[in-house]
């Protein structure tokens, strides 16, 4: 039956193609794609392109090698397969593939329209190749989910991602889209939307499900919220009052900064089988797509909704209206980065935790150890590289490691800017206060340059705080968090925080086992690494190499579900495993326990004086 109405599908459309049709010329009408999600033929869905007339010559249809906000080369052309050129009589025409992403056409005034099959990236993820990071990545699951980062199925021809699109979706009843794309017309099933430009496609992603989105307004904002839970753990209620809780706070945080009036959060939860596995998210100008296990405790969700999705939200300031030209001019094929992760991806993930504490949603201690942890965790880098140079060149090999830094230290940057603007400023302006007189000068159609910000930052600012970028920014000398917390009153100690089993958090994914490079099917505990106090409970030591868990036999797929399971495991659960140490099997057993580990603390200093103690208030609200 799919193969018969595929087959009549593509008669329908050659008939619409025939020698008969106006030739309107290619920048003079909408690029229209169908893609038919009631047809899905081995785990993968045809994808029509048909755009106007070109002019002699040759032309190149591409799929993008990276997308903003990734700052990865993930070729999403890989997942694209057997396309096919047709001329205006239904022939079809040669087609070269020159690299995973582009495909050349000889004589584009031949060329009437082009099909391909997609696959998806998340039953895929557990494959020797590297996947697209999850959030960015497809979903094809027939008649019950679809998650469309479009950017995985349409593409674009040559330079011309200026062109509008008409994208029309025909999908099983049983499901229900979400999306910020605007929808033109629907009918029963069929679904229209309409894209000024190529960005907008892939800006918008959509989640198709058999699940019900829920609504409610921050401001003048409407957000969406989509859950898709294969085994229906949660809902899209269930989220909601933490969600709507977290949003109001965000928008009392950001006062008139206001960059949409609709808003989509998409979350996927990943049964971690076969399934998606890179937990987080990807921003977009009006959404936001989450994955995360569907295992996770409804309380650890939540918060973990709460600091995931504030940072993706926060994105409407930077770098969705306040951006460079290299942003603005993005190209998906052979990009050019900007040098201000800094700003782009620390000042939003800053934002993301200090408006918490601002709002009364996390405590002082709580906040404390957030700080502690972006300072632990940014010690796993390169501290003394100038941020800058790294920002510039992340998807060169050397630097790309260092990417995730800046979610770390990144966000370090930003407190430490905020605590010297507040300095200077007797605690009247801050980054937040940059930041708003920042928007007003730029926009999501106007872009500053990459070179010039840091001078402007400072001719806005203070002289003192163009000495803060060259040291610190754009030098590469390490910030001294010990002297900076004694500016607003506190010192730094050891404590006790809280972990996850197997990771320290869910958020920096620093695990305390480690793979063999040579094997990896021998895990073993991490050597030279703190650990929790799961671990040392059950009287594992670094080295031992773990054969089995609870009965299963322990390889690189087998650690995976396991650590999926034990965010569903309680302080009661019955742990037993056998490890390898100095060539002999020892059985450990034990409860999992409340895991803990020991880090260094915050503490606020008794001695501190008033000045320092006017800081911090003005720093934390509070």
């Amino acid at each position: 039956m799919k193969q018969l109405f595929a087959g009549v599908l593509t008669l329908l459309l050659l008939a619409g193609c025939g020698s008969g049709k106006k030739l309107a010329g290619v920048t003079e009408i909408p690029i229209n794609v169908q893609i038919d999600l009631t047809a899905v033929s081995d785990d993968q869905l045809t994808v029509a392109v048909d755009p106007g007339a070109f002019p002699e010559g040759p032309v190149r249809f591409s799929i993008p090698k990276t997308v903003p906000g990734t700052y990865s080369e993930d070729n999403y052309g890989r997942y694209v397969a057997s396309l096919t050129a047709y001329g205006y009589q239904g022939e079809t025409l040669e087609v070269v593939r020159e690299d995973d992403n582009t495909w050349l056409f000889s004589n584009g005034a031949l060329l009437d329209r082009i099909s391909y099959v997609v696959n998806d990236s998340y039953d895929s993820e557990r494959g020797g190749d590297p996947a697209p990071f999850s959030p960015a990545g497809t979903n094809i699951l027939e008649g019950q989910h679809f998650m469309l980062n479009l950017h995985g199925f349409v593409g674009y021809f040559g330079t011309l991602k200026e062109i509008p699109y008409v994208i029309d979706i025909k999908a099983p009843a049983a499901l229900k889209p979400v999306t910020t794309l605007p929808v033109v017309h629907t009918e029963s099933g069929n679904y229209q939307f309409n894209a000024g430009r190529y960005f907008d496609v892939i800006d918008n992603p959509m989640q198709w499900a058999n699940s019900d989105p829920v609504s409610f307004n921050v401001g003048d904002i409407e957000v969406i919220l989509s859950v898709y839970s294969p085994n229906g753990v949660y809902s899209a209620n269930d989220l909601k009052p933490s969600m709507e809780k977290m949003m109001q706070a965000q928008k009392a945080f950001l006062g008139d900064i206001d960059g949409t009036k609709q808003y989509a959060i998409l979350l996927y939860l990943s049964t971690l089988e076969g399934d998606a596995m890179g937990f987080g998210a990807l921003e977009h100008h009006t959404s936001t797509v989450v994955v995360l296990p569907e295992q996770m405790p409804k309380d650890q969700l939540e918060q973990t909704m709460v600091d995931v999705v504030s940072h993706e939200f926060f994105h409407i300031v930077t770098p969705l209206n306040i951006h460079s030209e290299e942003v603005q001019y993005f190209d998906y094929n052979d990009p050019k980065m900007s040098r201000h992760l800094w700003m782009y991806e620390g000042t939003t993930e800053y934002f993301a935790n200090i408006f918490q504490i601002r709002e009364g949603l996390i405590d002082n201690e709580d906040f404390y150890e957030r700080i502690v942890g972006k300072i632990q965790n940014s010690m796993r880098y390169n501290d003394s590289l100038s941020f800058t140079e790294m920002s510039a060149n992340v998807l060169e090999p050397e630097y790309e490691d260092e990417y995730t830094n800046v979610y770390e230290k990144g966000a370090l940057i930003n407190m430490a800017l905020d605590i010297r603007l507040l300095q200077l400023s007797d605690g009247s302006y801050g980054v937040l206060d940059l930041m708003k007189e920042l928007a007003a000068k730029y926009d999501v159609d106007t872009p500053f340059k990459d070179e010039a910000l840091i001078d402007e930052i400072v001719a806005m600012t203070y002289p003192e705080i163009a000495t803060f970028f060259e040291t610190h920014v754009v030098g590469d000398t390490p910030i001294d968090y010990s002297s900076l917390m004694e500016e607003v009153g506190l010192k730094m100690g050891e404590q006790e925080i809280s972990s996850g089993y197997f990771l320290k958090d869910l958020e920096s994914q620093i695990p305390f086992i480690d793979v063999d490079p040579d094997n990896t099917d021998i895990i073993f505990v991490r050597e030279g690494f703190p650990l929790n106090t799961f671990f040392t409970g059950l009287g594992a030591q670094g080295g031992d190499i773990i054969k089995n868990i609870n009965g299963t036999d322990i390889t690189l797929e087998a650690i995976r579900n396991v650590i999926g399971q034990s965010f569903g495991w309680t302080a009661d659960t019955d742990v037993t495993m056998v490890v390898e140490r100095d060539g002999e099997l020892l059985t450990l057993e034990g409860k999992a326990g409340t895991p803990t580990v020991i880090e260094k603390g915050i503490f606020e200093a008794s001695d501190a004086s008033a000045e320092a103690i006017a800081l911090r208030k003005a720093w934390m609200g509070k």
